[in-house]
């Protein structure tokens, strides 16, 4: 009986990607993932002085959204700061790997980027795009609030016209 219902309805997984990724559905769901991102900053340099100033009241990144969290496994976006050595970029890969699904990932600054001044360098990494996949880049040296800010408002935009499941 199961077995014919397989058929007729077809795969009961692939029924509900397909349903939620159509409409109202797939609105509300990205809806409530881009106004509930839950970051946490890798810092190794002075960009860290940026995040906390857009952090704070004058910038309130909590308008978008944006909370901070303590623990890996219940954020869901990564803000790579600074320079990245290759001992560094080990560890980063496995915050990456241990974040919720789905998860994000902003560059912000020149050495998260490109590596910055230190880009000639035998230890440094150029640029976080090459272990991670980034969807946002903030440029500056160290970039203004005001450029996290738009870079936030981008990733929103980019959740919005995601599809629920991903294929891949």
């Amino acid at each position: 009986m199961a077995e014919g219902l397989s058929l007729w309805v077809g795969k009961l997984s692939d029924l509900v990607k397909k349903v939620v990724d159509t409409g109202p559905i797939r609105n509300v769901v990205n809806w409530a993932r881009m106004y509930s991102l839950w970051p946490v900053n890798i810092t190794t340099a002075c960009c860290s002085a940026e995040f906390g100033a857009a952090s704070g009241a004058r910038h309130d990144l909590e308008r978008f959204g944006v909370l901070p969290i303590g623990s890996l496994r219940q954020s869901d976006l990564i803000v790579i700061e600074g320079t990245i050595t290759k001992k560094m970029a080990k560890r980063l890969r496995m915050i990456y790997d241990q974040m919720a699904l789905p998860r994000y990932v902003i560059a912000m600054g020149d050495c998260a980027m490109s590596g910055g001044l230190f880009h000639d360098s035998y230890s440094i990494v150029n640029g976080a795009h090459e272990f991670v996949p980034v969807d946002v880049y903030v440029p500056g040296c160290p970039p203004r609030p005001e450029a996290l800010e738009q870079a936030i408002i981008m990733l929103q935009e980019k959740i919005r016209r995601s599809k629920v499941y991903e294929q891949g």
